[in-house]
């Protein structure tokens, strides 16, 4: 008799028909332009290796102290992050965690029992199937329309509202949109999570990566302000400091006192079963944070380098307000990932990826190294043009 498995992980891990195609060109020798990079550790950023790694070798480091919502001194490093963005947190309402898919974890198991829903954005990143399958949580997805902008269809999210929806995911800005959550749209959310009963679960991970007219606004965190319902404000190293082998996250929560002392109790509970955050990241954190201006700065560079080389190269591109990615809209019927790639040797992603059911669109990484992306955007220009 074969083994059985949950029914939890039962995806379909074959090889889709795209990834193959990019194995077997790279395969054959095909030197591809690939404008879907992001790890920002392979694009050929300067780091500085000696003050990243060294306070590593802290002393600190040898005492266990299991603290399940993480070291005082890291907390304290985030909450004066925070600070930096104008908000007030309170170090006690921090849990540390090794990363913002770990914090989803946290949350969906405190937020959640097996079988109930969360609403999530789309377009958005697809990790988010994976995460809510592991946790039994069911996503629901609400739509971001365009219209000379990205904006949140508040309408179908209310219908989208079940019995049995615990929460609305909120990702600020969001990936691949680059859509920031305004002012007036945040009053919206929290009025419909307040006459729901709904958590707020807002992911801020390109947070200080704000593009043109954004940089001058500034991007407001949610951890600003006041808040009237139980909202939980996730970011960490792998896109503020550009470090994500450093494998360090954080849950900062807010909310009506009585909510928040709870949810923190509980949140300290399950962080206790797992104790996953380990001391030399901790005790380097507040390092990292220190130093997390000179990678922002060039990723920031580097990204207005890149969207400027795509208004130069007449590819239209839809108004992106932060974040390192840009969605591509190509004119011509057919035109899409599969032949850019059996075309002319350059690897996007299809819109598909994250939801997008409009044909011809495609999303790149703004990361990429300036040298590739220019000569990748180059050729889908030329390549739209044909017909």
């Amino acid at each position: 008799m074969r083994q059985r498995f949950s029914a939890r992980t039962g995806w379909d891990t074959r090889e889709s028909r795209f990834a193959a195609a990019i194995r077997q060109a790279r395969e054959s020798g095909r030197r591809l332009l690939d404008l879907t990079v992001s790890n920002p550790t392979v694009c050929r950023f300067s780091y500085d290796a000696e003050a990243i790694l060294t306070p590593l070798a802290d002393a600190r480091a040898l005492a266990y102290d299991p603290d399940p919502r993480g070291m005082r001194s890291a907390r304290e490093a985030v909450a004066e992050y925070y600070a930096g963005h104008g908000a007030a947190v309170d170090p006690d309402a921090l849990v540390l965690t090794t990363s913002t898919s770990e914090g989803y974890g946290y949350l969906f198991r405190l937020l959640c029992d097996a079988g109930d829903d969360v609403l999530v954005a789309q377009p958005s990143y697809p990790l988010f199937d994976f995460l809510a399958d592991l946790e039994d949580v069911r996503l629901k997805p609400y739509p971001l329309f365009y219209d000379y902008g990205w904006w949140i269809d508040f309408a179908e999210l209310e219908r989208r509202i079940g019995p049995r929806t615990r929460a609305i995911v909120v990702v600020h800005p969001n990936n691949p949109t680059g859509h920031g959550t305004k002012h007036l749209e945040r009053e919206r959310m929290e009025d419909l999570c307040a006459r729901h009963g709904l958590a707020l679960i807002v992911d801020e991970v390109f947070l200080d990566y704000p593009i043109g007219k954004a940089e001058t606004e500034r991007l407001v965190s949610f951890a600003v302000g006041s808040h009237p319902v139980l909202t939980f404000c996730l970011s960490g190293m792998s896109k503020i400091a550009g470090l994500p082998q450093m494998k360090v996250g954080w849950i900062a929560g807010f909310g009506p006192e009585q909510d928040r002392a709870a949810a923190t109790a509980r949140l300290e509970v399950i962080a206790d079963t797992f104790l996953s955050m380990n001391a030399p990241a901790q005790v380097a954190l507040p390092h990292w944070l220190a130093g997390r201006e000179t990678i922002q700065k060039q990723i920031l560079e580097r990204v207005a380098v890149n969207l400027t080389r795509i208004e130069a190269s007449g590819v239209e591109h839809l108004k992106v307000e932060a974040g390192w990615s840009a969605v591509l809209r190509l004119p011509r019927v057919g035109l899409g990932a599969e032949e850019l790639l059996a075309s002319s040797d350059v690897v996007v992603h299809p819109g598909s990826f994250y939801g997008m059911s409009d044909e011809g669109r495609i999303v790149v990484s703004l990361i990429t190294p300036v040298e590739e992306f220019a000569e990748g955007i180059s050729k889908i220009a030329r390549n739209q043009g044909k017909q």
